[in-house]
C-alpha cells in the first residue's frame, strides 16, 4: 500500500533520480507531513541521549559513568549543548547487544564514551562494543558537490 520511486541515479546520473526528486518536493509542498523534532536544541545532552534510548530503540533508560557525564557537561558549558546526538551502536539491534536481535524492549543502552564533532556540528555517543570511522573534516564532502550547466553532478569522488 505505499508508493516506491524507482531511481537508477548510478546508472543515468541525475537524470535517474529526477523522479524521486520530484516526488520529494510535492510531499514537502503538500502539508501532510507530521515531522516533528524528538527533543529540542536546548535539552541536556545527556538527556537528548536518554531520549533516543527511550522513544527510537524502545529501552528504559541510558546509563554513563560519571566521566562521560561530565565531559557532556563541560561541552555544555563551552557551548556545544545545542548540538544534536548521533548514537554509535550495533546496527543488529536496537540494544548494544549484537545478538539481541531486532527490536527488544526495556533493555539499559550504557554509553562507554562521547566524542564531539564540532566541525559537523553533532556529539557521538558511542554505546557497547562498536568500531567507529575516523575523524570528520571541518567541511563535509557535499559542500563540493554541484550541478554542472548541463545539469550533470560534479565533486562526487
Amino acid at each position: 500500500g505505499e508508493e516506491a520511486v524507482l531511481c537508477r541515479h548510478w546508472a543515468e546520473g541525475s537524470a535517474g533520480i529526477e523522479a524521486l526528486a520530484n516526488k520529494v518536493v510535492q510531499l514537502a509542498e503538500s502539508g501532510a507531513s507530521q515531522f516533528a523534532p524528538l527533543y529540542a536544541d536546548d535539552v541536556r545532552l545527556f538527556d537528548k541521549i536518554d531520549t533516543i534510548v527511550k522513544r527510537i530503540y524502545r529501552g528504559s533508560e541510558a546509563i554513563a559513568d560519571k566521566s562521560v557525564r561530565d565531559q557532556l557537561k563541560a561541552w555544555e558549558d563551552a557551548g556545544y549543548g545545542k548540538l544534536p546526538v548521533c548514537m554509535a551502536k550495533t546496527q543488529y539491534s536496537f540494544s548494544t547487544d549484537p545478538n539481541l536481535r531486532g527490536a527488544p524492549t526495556g533493555h539499559v543502552v550504557p554509553v562507554r564514551e562521547v566524542r564531539l564533532a564540532a566541525g559537523a556540528g553533532f556529539v557521538v555517543a558511542i554505546c557497547g562494543e562498536i568500531m567507529t570511522m575516523p575523524g570528520l573534516p571541518k567541511a563535509p564532502s557535499s559542500e563540493k558537490i554541484f550541478l554542472n550547466e548541463e545539469g550533470q553532478i560534479e565533486g562526487l569522488f
